[in-house]
C-alpha cells in the first residue's frame, strides 16, 4: 500500500511545529518516513558541514556512509544540482557510493532552507529495484519545503 502522504504531513507538521534545529527536524523526519512504507529500507540525511561536502545525519536503518563529497554519488549529485534524482537501479549508476551491498534503488532529494541555502539531502535508498514514484519525489519534496524552508 502507498504512503498516505497526506497523512504523514500532518503528522509531521504536528511533531515539528515551533522547531528550529535541524538535527532535531531531521530526526523526526527520517523516523516518521522510514516507517510510513516498507519500500524504504534506509532513510536519512547527509548534512551540508563544509563546502562540497556533507556528513551523516540523523538516519533509520543500518549503517550509512559517513562522509560524501559532493563530487560523489547520487547524493553528490543532488547536492550539486540541487534536483531530486531517483535511481531505479543503483548498479546502472555509474558512480553509486555502496554503502550497503543491499540497495537496489535510490531516492534523494535536496534540503532547502530560506533564501535557497542547501542544507543538506534526504536519502531513502530500497533493496527493491526501481521503488521510488514521482509522486514519492513530489510528497516528500512538498514535506520538506514545509519543514525546512524557513530556517
Amino acid at each position: 500500500m502507498p504512503v498516505d502522504y497526506p497523512s504523514l504531513a500532518t503528522t509531521i507538521r504536528a511533531l515539528t511545529a515551533g522547531e528550529t534545529d535541524e538535527v532535531a527536524l531531521m530526526a523526526t523526519l527520517a523516523c516518521e518516513i522510514h516507517h510510513s512504507d516498507d519500500r524504504f529500507d534506509w532513510t536519512g540525511f547527509y548534512r551540508v558541514v563544509a563546502p562540497e561536502l556533507m556528513k551523516i545525519g540523523p538516519y533509520q536503518g543500518g549503517h550509512g556512509c559517513l562522509v560524501i563529497p559532493f563530487s560523489r554519488g547520487v547524493c553528490g549529485a543532488v547536492a550539486r544540482s540541487g534536483m531530486p534524482l531517483n535511481v531505479p537501479d543503483v548498479a546502472k549508476f555509474s558512480d553509486h557510493i555502496a554503502c550497503s551491498s543491499t540497495t537496489r534503488s535510490e531516492l534523494v532529494l535536496p534540503v532547502v532552507g530560506a533564501g535557497g541555502r542547501l542544507i543538506g539531502v534526504l536519502d531513502l535508498d530500497s533493496n527493491t529495484p526501481a521503488a521510488f514514484t514521482e509522486a514519492d519525489a513530489a510528497a516528500l519534496e512538498a514535506i520538506l519545503a514545509e519543514v525546512f524552508g524557513a530556517l
